[in-house]
């Protein structure tokens, strides 16, 4: 006789993650067991891309430079929201200030103090893809010293992680199933089922895209993303 000790999720699907509360609770069984880990993943086009911008800024003093580079910062994060951007998708990511020195010296002497150099970083959400290339270009021309991204996603992944729960799910029973009737077995029973931990972001995925001929904007293909769950569960093995 097999005895597990299982966790068991006691929560309504319409309850928020603070109300899920775990037990272990102790299953019995004389049946042997298999215990199976699937993964499985839909493709989903994306509908919000994150980009970095960033101000690099030199002057001799340390005031200066700060002070220069937040009248860049300035412009930049102004230029957005001229574009539309709403506030709560710009967020600062990056503050520095630091020494510069020259280590070019001919003599190969010492560094020589060069200055200070100043940075700011923003991270932005655009809720308009086809909008990326042209708000990097936009960026550049109102100071943009660097830039990073994007970084596509769905802002909504509930409709595509409940298809691939879905989709693991039916995995995990064809493999059960087939495992049973090898060992000579005509069903089996749902011991445990299981989600892991959650995913990182979408995984993105190379696929062409049309995109418009254009003179100006940088050219961006958003592709599909890929959002995926990890299931594992137990099942007896029953006559």
């Amino acid at each position: 006789m097999r005895r597990l000790t299982l966790p068991l999720l006691l929560a309504a699907s319409a309850l928020p993650p603070a109300a899920v509360s775990a037990a272990q609770v102790q299953v019995t069984t004389a049946d042997p067991i298999v215990e199976l880990t699937v993964s499985e993943s839909v493709e989903a086009e994306p509908d919000l891309v994150t980009i970095g911008a960033g101000v690099t800024s030199e002057a001799p003093t340390a005031v200066e430079a700060m002070r220069v580079n937040a009248r860049a910062m300035d412009a930049v994060v102004q230029r957005l929201r001229q574009l539309g951007v709403p506030a709560r998708d710009i967020q600062t990511s990056g503050i520095s200030l630091g020494a510069r020195y020259d280590y070019n010296r001919p003599d190969g002497g010492a560094p020589l103090f060069a200055g200070y150099q100043a940075s700011n970083r923003v991270s932005v959400r655009l809720r308009e893809v086809a909008r990326t290339g042209a708000v990097l270009d936009t960026l550049v021309a109102a100071g943009a010293t660097d830039l990073s991204g994007p970084d596509f996603g769905v802002a909504d992944e509930r409709a595509a992680r409940s298809q691939a729960r879905g989709a693991a799910v039916a995995a995990l029973r064809e493999q059960a199933l087939a495992y049973a009737r090898m060992a000579g077995f005509s069903d089996i029973r749902l011991l445990r089922l299981e989600e892991g931990p959650a995913a990182g972001p979408p995984r993105p995925m190379m696929r062409e895209a049309a995109q418009a001929a254009s003179d100006v904007a940088t050219p961006v293909q958003p592709g599909v993303v890929e959002i995926g769950v990890t299931l594992g569960a137990t099942y007896a093995l029953v006559p």
